[in-house]
């Protein structure tokens, strides 16, 4: 196989790593004793507490790409980075995270360099002569599996929530400014507007405990119930696709297929029918609970619990509940 060790390619959003990237040190601990040393790829601006970060995580060697161009999501710019991260590593494997930019990333790489390029992969394993991987297909209702030689690199997407980030341990590698040098067109491209989420709000990907609401709220104004819901219990806000094609709640809100991928220790859905699309999202939460009008909705039977009631009946109970608890544990 050509080249030796991975190479982990670590998205950044305000100089802060994405949570699918860290998990991508999982999925190389995984595999790595057969490979080789683990290179870290850290892309954004303003990141050395970042790149110190990934240097607690198995990494061998951080190779840190950290300029006022890397601070836009921009793929062509960010496949820049990489090409010369390989150049540098000599990588057998290279994994990007499966969002958005990483998926678009690696399309390019692969291309670039004419090599297998295995998407939303779930699980990884090696043979003598072969990468296998495990990908979901048709809206994840079967997983397949993919091959690929490993008389050559591989780049790899991996979908979120696949693999758990390892524990931090004292860091023990190389950290190393990389230079990257961008064409005109690589700056063609310029974004103009970004929508954040309000600071202080838990991250959606990583909350041990997420609340979403569907199209039965009925109305926006029922999830500010739901917000305060998921703030006394120490989680996140999260909805479905419709609630979002509506305009209710915010994109970067959306579970699903198009949306995140969440996995959280407890998942209450509040109104929400569970159509596939929006279960491919969720299914691999822990525990799951569901407040529902329908007894046949299909999230009502995927629950472990369910309440067949209206939820303004229940949830406005549960905050008056927790808002007690707190009082009297302050």
């Amino acid at each position: 196989m050509a080249g030796t060790g991975i190479l982990v390619v670590v998205e950044t959003s305000a100089g802060v790593p994405r949570p699918t990237a860290l998990e991508l040190f999982g999925a190389a601990r995984a595999i790595g004793d057969a490979l080789g040393p683990v290179t870290a790829l850290v892309v954004g601006r303003s990141v050395a507490a970042a790149a110190d970060q990934v240097a607690r995580l198995g990494a061998d060697r951080v190779l840190v790409a950290d300029a006022e161009e890397f601070a836009e999501p921009v793929a062509a710019r960010m496949a820049r980075a990489v090409a010369a991260a390989w150049e540098t590593a000599q990588p057998t494997l290279v994994f990007l995270p499966g969002t958005t930019l990483g998926r678009d990333v690696a399309a390019v790489v692969a291309a670039q360099r004419g090599v297998p390029h295995l998407v939303d992969v779930v699980m990884l394993e090696l043979t003598d002569e072969e990468i296998v991987a495990i990908r979901p297909v048709y809206q994840s209702k079967l997983l397949t599996t993919v091959r690929a030689s490993r008389a050559r690199p591989a780049v790899v997407t991996v979908r979120a929530g696949s693999f758990r980030p390892p524990e931090p341990a004292e860091p023990a590698a190389r950290v190393e400014p990389l230079t990257v040098t961008l064409s005109d067109a690589d700056r063609r491209v310029r974004v103009t507007r970004t929508v954040e989420k309000p600071r202080g709000q838990v991250d959606l990907e990583s909350a041990p405990v997420v609340v979403v609401g569907g199209r039965g709220i009925g109305e926006p104004e029922g999830f500010a119930q739901l917000a305060e819901l998921a703030e006394l219990l120490g989680g996140a806000l999260g909805c479905t696709r419709a609630v979002s094609d509506l305009g209710w709640r915010p994109h970067y809100e959306q579970i699903g297929q198009t949306g995140k991928q969440v996995r959280p220790k407890l998942y209450l859905g509040v109104g929400v029918s569970g159509a596939v699309q929006h279960t491919v999202g969720m299914q691999g939460s822990e525990t799951i609970v569901v407040i529902n009008r329908d007894p046949n909705a299909p999230l009502v039977k995927m629950a472990d619990f369910a309440l067949v009631a209206d939820w303004t009946e229940i949830v406005p109970r549960l905050i008056a509940r927790l808002r007690e608890r707190r009082g009297r544990a302050g």
